[in-house]
């Protein structure tokens, strides 16, 4: 199991140092959430000023961007970090695409298919030196690539492309079509044995594609018990986290599964008024159990291993952030359980 970080900054000024401590410590990859920041830009400081690390998007919104321009920034990204970076993407919700990028929201699953078709497309054509581009679908055809406009080929594989998935349809285009699943940090073991595992193994299934190549990812809720800062701060912020998912509909499946309806509504009633810090409350400890793991730094790697054996994951980080100087110890213990 490869155990990584997840990038909450965007300052790029910052992004040099934070990039190396993170490799020397001992992470095996680096992951650029698209909230506040672009997720390419930071990366491509971060593939300058390391040498091993995995560089990756978790995710990038597929829907406000041409699948051209995609594929350029991704091609040029695995060049400079010499074949390291992998291509993260999603739809995002649709309030946020309509309300927030301005975009239309129509077909979000097969738009995000014909994206990732299309991207492989103009690959393709890259790689035969800028010719035969013919890609026609329902939201994207893309007809035209001269020499001039193309990429040079590469010395390195194409990008291997995830997507986030949290429901059937999306579960199964994660199978069906790509290299790996971001699984959202708002799950459980449960989820992923009788909801998310089922249906990414029917899209293998068929498309005729081996579990052995296909990768899933996620970040784990973890609430260390013996570092500098007080347990029940971490135990605190994580059942307030776990309160704003559970008031959030797209992720009612996992809530649906454990017969949590109740008390997401209420949560969902709450979160319209604002009251965001009395929402944790209503996160029962059998709640935070189903989704999170406890314990001392050290112990937290066996912990996390027990919970996902048999390939229920096959790279996890915590869904904390990695600074430099603070938990020093606490992230050196946990780094050292993750090694093989």
């Amino acid at each position: 199991m490869q155990f990584d970080t997840y990038l909450i900054t965007g300052d790029l000024a910052s992004m040099p140092a934070l990039a190396a401590a993170i490799e020397r410590a001992g992470f095996d990859g680096i992951w650029t959430a698209e909230t506040q920041h672009n997720p390419f830009l930071p990366l491509t400081l971060a593939a300058e000023h390391t040498q091993r690390v995995s560089l990756g998007t978790a995710i990038a919104v597929a829907l406000v961007r041409s699948p051209t321009t995609l594929a350029h920034i991704a091609w040029d990204l695995q060049r400079y970090s010499q074949g390291r970076f992998l291509l993260g993407l999603g739809t995002q919700v649709k309030a946020h695409i309509v309300l927030r990028y301005g975009m239309r929201w129509e077909k979000p699953v097969r738009q995000l298919r014909e994206s990732i078709e299309a991207i492989r497309a103009v690959w393709a054509s890259w790689r035969k030196g800028g010719t035969s581009l013919n890609y026609r679908g329902e939201f994207y055809t893309l007809r035209l690539m001269t020499p001039f406009f193309a990429e040079p080929p590469l010395d390195y594989p194409d990008p291997p492309i995830y997507i986030s998935a949290v429901n059937e349809q999306m579960l199964k285009l994660a199978g069906s079509l790509c290299e790996g699943v971001h699984i959202h940090p708002f799950h459980s073991v449960k989820y992923l044995r009788e909801v998310a595992w089922p249906h990414l193994r029917e899209g293998m299934h068929e498309a005729g594609r081996s579990r052995m190549d296909f990768t899933a990812v996620a970040a784990v809720f973890a609430i260390p018990t013996d570092g500098a800062k007080p347990a029940r701060e971490y135990e605190r912020a994580v059942r307030e986290q776990l309160a704003f998912y559970m008031s959030t509909p797209a992720y009612r499946t996992v809530i649906d599964l454990h017969g949590w309806n109740a008390a997401a509504e209420r949560l969902s009633e709450m979160a319209r008024r604002g009251e965001w810090q009395a929402m944790g409350d209503l996160i029962t400890d059998e709640m935070l159990d189903a989704f999170a793991v406890t314990g001392a730094w050290a112990a937290l790697p066996g912990i996390v291993k027990q919970r996902y054996a048999g390939r229920l994951l096959d790279r996890v980080a915590y869904y904390l952030p990695y600074v430099p100087g603070e938990e020093d110890d606490g992230w050196a213990a946990t780094l050292a359980g993750f090694k093989p």
